[in-house]
């Protein structure tokens, strides 16, 4: 009898210790537990209450279908972006005064590269080597996912060139600041600047000279490449040499299990420069997610600081609809007024914008590694202070 009376006992403890109800209480703790600490922490980076900040425009027929990965750039106290739409496959204009919202939008493409056939084959402008590659939503080609760099008075446009059905190469343009701002598209004619025959993308230029030297960021995983050169005529010459190369470690049970690429240009700060990246969790696989870095100021291939957690997980609605649900891609990044707006596009289909005070970004990548995004409050920011 004694015996039986003490299993009785223990399958008492056991169903007690798994009952719904016990599941229900600790998950309720533990969710209050988190929000104690976001309470705790001064920063937090938020979507804006807006979001989308830009849809597709049935009435144009070249952006019917999709307008996203913005790229950024802050001149004349206003951020302009240059998004990737898809009907035609061209890249548009657009402006925000404040960060958030959109008060001028072209009906025009501001750049539209384009393919012809000859001999029986795609030739595009650029004249694209053969590869096979596939690109989501975009199968008729045209320039991916942009970046907008301005150096000096010239704003320099990088970008993927896919002529739709089997070769891939990074383009860059440029842009004189003034017919940017003037919406003058005298665009200087693209040059290929990737090998030909291999696949690249995400390729991007920092702001300002590092050491003297102009700098290109190729990749940054599995390893990180920094390519140095003294005139963008350089970059045409295919022969030229990567200065600098590291490699970066990825630790056991991190959330980046699989760097997938660099997001905006990197942003010079007081840590150095901010990176932003995008990544994937093997624990939750086909979800792209943001992450953040600082790359040393003199030597970007040494990663100072990394973010534990991602910044940005696509948990929104407008972020698990259009071609491809679970994406968050960022193309564009600014700082207006020491407000850091990072833009990004959700689900392949439309613009968002999420916002951070860019010192208590900082102070929390420097000091956890634990800056996120969550959603926001009505008003400010919750990291805003008087």
């Amino acid at each position: 009898m004694p015996p039986l009376r003490k299993k009785k006992k223990n399958e008492l403890v056991k169903k007690k210790k798994t009952s719904p109800g016990r599941e229900a209480l600790l998950r309720t703790l533990r969710k209050a537990a988190r929000e104690r600490q976001a309470k705790r922490r001064p920063h937090q980076l938020e979507r804006h209450d807006g979001n989308p900040i830009m849809e597709p425009r049935a009435g144009n027929f070249w952006e019917m279908k999709a307008t996203f990965n913005p790229a950024a750039v802050y001149a004349d106290r206003r951020v302009h972006l240059l998004y990737r739409a898809i009907g035609g496959d061209d890249m548009s204009y657009a402006v925000s005064e404040d960060g958030t919202t959109i008060t001028a939008r072209s009906d025009v493409p501001a750049f539209a590269p384009t393919a012809k056939k000859a001999s029986g084959e795609v030739v595009p402008s650029a004249d694209l080597e053969a590869v096979l590659y596939s690109s989501g939503g975009g199968w008729n080609g045209g320039c991916e996912d942009p970046r907008l760099t301005l150096i000096g008075q010239v704003v320099y446009l990088m970008y993927t060139a896919f002529d739709g059905w089997g070769s891939i190469r990074i383009a860059l343009s440029s842009i004189d600041l003034d017919d940017f701002l003037q919406q003058k598209w005298q665009w200087k004619k693209p040059a290929l600047i990737s090998p030909p025959g291999e696949i690249h993308k995400n390729w991007m230029l920092f702001p300002e000279k590092i050491n003297g030297k102009y700098a290109l960021l190729h990749s940054i995983s599995p390893e990180m490449l920094v390519d140095y050169f003294d005139n963008f005529e350089d970059l045409e010459n295919e022969q030229r040499t990567i200065q600098s190369v590291r490699h970066i470690v990825s630790t056991p049970g991190r959330w980046d299990t699989w760097v997938r690429s660099a997001g905006p240009p990197p942003m010079k700060t007081k840590l150095g420069w901010l990176l932003f990246y995008h990544a994937m969790d093997i624990r939750d696989p086909d979800r792209y997610k943001l992450g953040a870095m600082i790359l040393d100021a003199n030597d970007p291939t040494k990663v100072l600081y990394r973010s534990r957690t991602p910044v940005l997980e696509p948990d929104a609605d407008y972020e698990n609809q259009g071609y491809k649900w679970g994406v968050v891609y960022s193309c564009g990044a600014v700082v207006k007024d020491g407000e850091l707006y990072v833009y990004y596009g959700g689900g392949d289909a439309v613009s968002c914008v999420a916002m951070a005070k860019l010192d208590t970004f900082l102070d929390e990548l420097q000091r956890y590694g634990t800056p996120q995004l969550t959603p926001q409050k009505k008003g400010k920011t919750s990291n805003a202070r008087s």
